[in-house]
């Protein structure tokens, strides 16, 4: 049997710079304990910054460079996101894949599948209409086909798609009122649901090439199990949908008093996902979710050590190909 570890991680805007060494070092004296903990063989990664050495030098991943020294994952292959249309990362949440294993392709998509459009806002009473508001996603997904040592390819996407929080919409009233924060509230669901669709599009391209394939989908959904998001990235209308493409939700399979990832206003709420296509999760075995001691984001300090966020890792065992 062929054991190995997955995991997703929210990093809660991992960011480094040369006049706050202080504060990064107690960031990393905090994560990589968690880091170790996971022993995962395959990491996702969200929130990551980049920097720049110089001025105007290109942004570089120092930050996660400096994180996973001295850690297991130092070694380990990776894929990485960029700035849509540029070659360098954006300056903050970017996503990463680390693999003990090859990388055999590597891949981001945004606005691949499905295109950006227009969305134009009803019209006010007296007639008038503001301006379309192009939707677009705020960052790219990532893609990475990983050989296991039994010679079969894992497909893994890691996601993070954009909080239900509403976008300023210029209105006739202005972007404090009511009808600028619901109609916000509406293009913020536009792009997360949007991104989900081209997330689980782009999943059936991989079961038409292989309709058994072992496929993971992981990262902060910014959604829970009932929400549109995760519903339309597991392939099923409903939470107790079944088939041969309908993935299993493995973060649930933890006991409910410890499954969640994040705590909102003393809320626990389970944003951050693994899923899996039916062929991996027959070898799943254990989900666990690291969020002892894990603080409130409402409440929180400015200045967070560790995440605001709990890691998700689960274990499987693969029989010899």
């Amino acid at each position: 049997m062929q054991a190995f570890r997955l995991a997703t991680f929210n990093l809660e805007n991992l960011d480094w710079s040369a006049t706050k060494s202080e504060a990064f070092a107690r960031r990393t004296g905090a994560l990589r304990p968690l880091l170790e903990t996971l022993d995962a063989d395959i990491l996702c990664l969200q929130e990551i910054h980049a920097q720049r050495v110089h001025k105007h030098g290109a942004r570089q991943y120092i930050a996660l460079d400096q994180l996973l020294a001295t850690t297991g994952y130092e070694a380990f292959q990776r894929a990485t996101t960029v700035r849509p249309g540029g070659g360098a990362p954006a300056d903050v949440h970017n996503l990463a894949i680390l693999s003990r294993w090859p990388i055999r392709t590597r891949r981001q998509l945004h606005h691949d599948i499905v295109a950006r459009w227009n969305w134009p806002p009803p019209r006010e009473t007296d007639g008038s209409r503001s301006e379309p508001v192009e939707i677009v996603w705020d960052r790219p997904l990532l893609y990475a086909s990983i050989e296991l040592p039994n010679g079969l390819p894992l497909h893994v996407v890691n996601l993070h798609l954009r909080a239900p929080r509403a976008i300023p919409v210029a209105t006739a009233r202005g972007l404090g009122s009511s009808r600028a924060q619901i109609e916000g509230q509406f293009v913020a669901a536009l792009k997360r649901e949007g991104q989900a669709l081209e997330a689980r599009l782009f999943v059936e391209t991989l079961f038409d090439a292989e309709p058994e394939a072992l496929i993971a989908i992981a990262g902060d959904f910014n959604a829970d199990a009932h929400d549109a998001p995760t519903r339309l990235l597991r392939g099923g209308g409903d939470e107790d949908a079944t088939g041969s493409r309908v993935f299993a939700p493995l973060e649930e399979r933890v006991a409910p008093g410890r499954r969640f990832t994040v705590i909102h206003a003393g809320r626990p709420t389970l944003i951050d996902h693994l899923l899996a296509s039916p062929a991996l999760a027959v070898a799943w075995r254990e989900t666990t979710i690291l969020n002892d001691g894990l603080q409130d984001e409402v409440y929180a300090e400015e200045f967070v050590e560790a995440s605001l966020h709990a890691p998700v890792v689960a274990r499987f065992e693969l029989a010899a190909k």
